[in-house]
């Protein structure tokens, strides 16, 4: 891990705090980096139009009782990676051969997106329980690395 690193991960940690997850635990940000430039970036929210969890006062998972890790469809938000992605796509910016810093571990369906978006690494800080995401990504030619770096 290098100084740049360090910066992106603390502007990953910045994003989550605009996360509109009514649980602060799943305040998650992501930021997709070329070329020691910032591409896009994403946290955990509602699509556009759509009341978030904050809005409604409650979380569906915490009501429904789903394990984190598990169910990723059951809920008003889509992950921070998810949205990068998206951002880059709506704006043209092309993200192969990018990194992309993460507070959290992906998820499985976000490692999907992650390998078909050419992205050629992941930095994250916070594990998460979803091991077929590390192996999705290892088998997709991810480089993936837990940042080890001051947590503050």
């Amino acid at each position: 891990m290098d100084k740049w690193d360090k910066r992106f991960m603390e502007m990953a940690r910045v994003i989550a705090t605009w996360a509109s997850c009514y649980q602060d635990n799943r305040k998650i940000g992501a930021v997709i980096v070329k070329d020691k430039r910032i591409m896009t970036t994403g946290y955990n929210g509602a699509p556009a139009g759509v009341a978030t969890c904050v809005e409604r006062g409650e979380c569906l998972r915490r009501k429904l009782n789903i394990p984190s890790g598990m169910r990723h469809e059951l809920c008003y938000a889509i992950h921070a990676e998810q949205n990068a992605i998206i951002q880059a796509a709506r704006l043209g910016v092309s993200i192969q051969g990018a990194t992309l810093y993460c507070t959290h571990q992906p998820c499985v369906i976000c490692a999907k997106m992650i390998v078909n978006a050419g992205i050629c690494r992941v930095v994250y800080a916070e594990g998460y329980p979803d091991e077929f995401s590390l192996h999705m990504l290892a088998e997709g030619g991810v480089s993936i690395e837990k940042y080890e770096g001051d947590p503050t």
